[in-house]
């Protein structure tokens, strides 16, 4: 009887033991589970998105700017690089960005194109690799078979974000650009903000109706007393980019007589290269103003609009397109 009575004690005090040690258990498996559940790559998990940074591509200089900015992009998951020209192109493939995506674990991959306007051939480039669009204009497709650049046969969906269009990131880095220029004095000052453009009438008209609310936020910003904004149109037909260019002209002609100073002119380009260095400057020669070659890159702020991007396209409510559909 005694033994019996001893067992059911025995029994007793390990249940009680179980009872007491159970949460304990519990919240250092959930914390167990937390930390591991932050290197996995389920569906959902930041660590299962993968980002594909898509950028015109130029020399080594110009294609420097864009790994480096995108050296600093955090998203909790893998992140690379590809190009859609240049000599780089070849060896940094849309098609194997992918496919490297999938194998650090992606489940999903988030295209952002490194362009100043989803208006461009460029930017319908990056939505035909993606799936988004099963046709392409002769000579974008030329380009990329040049470089053998293809579709990706990864079995993935494939988001693709807009380019630069209005992003309020891209605002404070030309300020930044412009104060550095005139680091006093604005208020009496003018600005005006250069870009490449495209060739189409219609693309130029989308390009200024994303192009004038950033002029507005770096007048904002800044407190120039009059900031405008213009485009080349760089590969127009010969022409259309002479017209373009007397436009600009003018316009920081009269700048210059309103204020009886220096315009300050700062490039709408993604990043430092020929077109800053050498055929701006040419464009406006003999005019009355202070000039800066340094574009968007390698600003950090560009890291920061990826990330801001990648998050805008993994929202619940955002669709994806599955690499392979056509």
């Amino acid at each position: 009887m005694d033994g019996n009575r001893g067992t059911a004690a025995i029994i007793a005090f390990a249940n009680l033991v179980f009872l007491l040690a159970s949460p304990l258990a519990a919240q250092t498996a959930a914390r167990t589970g937390a930390r591991s559940g932050e290197a996995s790559n389920t569906v959902g998990s930041p660590a299962a998105i993968g980002t594909l940074v898509i950028a015109h591509g130029g020399g080594p200089e110009w294609n420097a700017q864009v790994r480096e900015v995108v050296a600093q992009v955090r998203t909790g998951g893998p992140v690379e690089v590809s190009f859609l020209m240049g000599p780089e192109a070849p060896s940094a493939r849309f098609q194997d960005a992918a496919e490297r995506l999938v194998q650090a674990g992606a489940t999903e991959i988030v295209v952002v194109p490194l362009l100043v306007s989803s208006h461009s051939g460029h930017y319908e480039q990056v939505r035909y690799l993606a799936g988004h669009v099963d046709t392409l204009s002769e000579e974008m497709m030329h380009h990329l078979h040049m470089a053998g650049i293809e579709r990706a046969t990864v079995r993935v969906p494939f988001r693709v974000t807009p380019a630069i269009d209005d992003s309020p990131e891209a605002a404070r880095v030309l300020a930044e650009r412009a104060m550095a220029l005139v680091p006093t004095g604005r208020e009496s000052r003018a600005l005006f903000l250069i870009g490449h453009g495209p060739n189409s009438a219609e693309d130029h008209a989308a390009w200024m109706a994303n192009l004038r609310p950033i002029a507005d936020s770096v007048k904002a910003i800044t407190g120039f007393r009059d900031v405008k904004v213009g485009l080349v149109r760089d590969d127009a037909p010969a022409p259309v980019r002479a017209e373009a260019v007397r436009q600009i002209r003018e316009t920081i002609a009269l700048q210059h007589e309103a204020t009886g100073q220096p315009v300050a002119v700062v490039p709408i380009l993604i990043a430092r290269g020929d077109v800053s260095v050498r055929k701006i400057p040419a464009d406006l020669k003999d005019l009355p103003i202070v000039y800066t070659p340094d574009a968007l890159l390698p600003h950090p702020g560009l890291a920061r609009w990826i990330e801001a991007r990648v998050r805008e396209a993994t929202r619940p409510t955002t669709s994806a397109r599955h690499g392979t559909e056509h």
